[in-house]
């Protein structure tokens, strides 16, 4: 099985001084967790430097977003080539995008084969509004974020794609699916999708994780599940104490 993966999505928050002695103190106290997979979802802004400090250390970058274009007069964009001079992975389809920005199913499915094509991992986020889980679309919901959002992917490694499930009505709510619930949505709906797209052997190797505000006091309930292959953390992720923490309880279960 692969290593656990626990990814901190620090989302617009920390300057490069901050997110520099932050990365200190991370680097420093997971010396002893090999066996967990960490990266690193700083703002563009901290990367080239981050990038410098990380390049002996087993602790990867990714980028929190990219565009689907190449190059061009795109203003305020960035590449999945630019990313990918300082990033193995990047975000796509994170709830904040799709909600915030607009951004649907088809602009993720671009932005995924954009990232392939530079050789970025995508971490592909799907999950469920809270009234389409009130009214029993959770499956319907994620299944067909997937199957839009993979269309046309050919994925040759399996450790070339991540998924995160993200309940959006979990998200800085404080409320989340008990972990048991958590991971019977990975079992029945993601996994079986992954699995008509790519086969069993590849559905079964595809890491993912927990994305509904994980923090250190729910980490092992959520990363004892069998189906749950690590966690995609938000504001916990910004505190070096609570991070480390989480790592912690995903080695106990590597």
């Amino acid at each position: 099985m692969s290593a656990p993966l626990i990814a901190g999505n620090w989302k617009m928050n920390l300057t490069e001084r901050e997110a520099i002695a932050l990365v200190r103190r991370i680097m420093q106290g997971s010396r002893n967790m090999s066996d967990v997979e960490i990266v690193l979802f700083p703002p563009f802004t901290c990367l080239s430097q981050l990038h410098k400090l990380l390049v002996s250390s087993p602790i990867a970058l990714g980028a929190q977003n990219i565009s689907h274009h190449t190059q061009g007069a795109y203003t305020g964009e960035i590449s999945a080539g630019m990313a990918a001079e300082f990033c193995t992975h990047v975000l796509v389809g994170h709830s904040e995008r799709r909600r915030l920005y607009k951004e649907n199913d088809q602009l993720v499915n671009l932005k995924i084969q954009a990232a392939l094509r530079e050789d970025l991992i995508p971490v592909l986020c799907v999950g469920e509004q809270e009234q389409e889980r009130k009214t029993g679309l959770t499956g319907r919901v994620i299944a067909d974020q997937l199957h839009k959002g993979l269309q046309g992917v050919h994925l040759l490694d399996p450790a070339g794609l991540v998924v995160a499930y993200e309940p959006v009505w979990a998200i800085g709510t404080g409320r989340n699916p008990t972990p048991a619930d958590a991971a019977e949505v990975v079992a029945r709906i993601i996994r079986p999708v992954l699995q008509s797209l790519w086969g069993q052997t590849a559905a079964d190797k595809i890491r993912v994780l927990y994305g509904g505000s994980m923090n250190p006091a729910n980490a092992a309930g959520f990363l004892s599940q069998v189906e749950i292959d690590g966690g995609l953390i938000g504001g916990a992720s910004l505190s070096a104490l609570s991070f480390l923490d989480i790592i912690s309880s995903a080695a106990r279960f590597s």
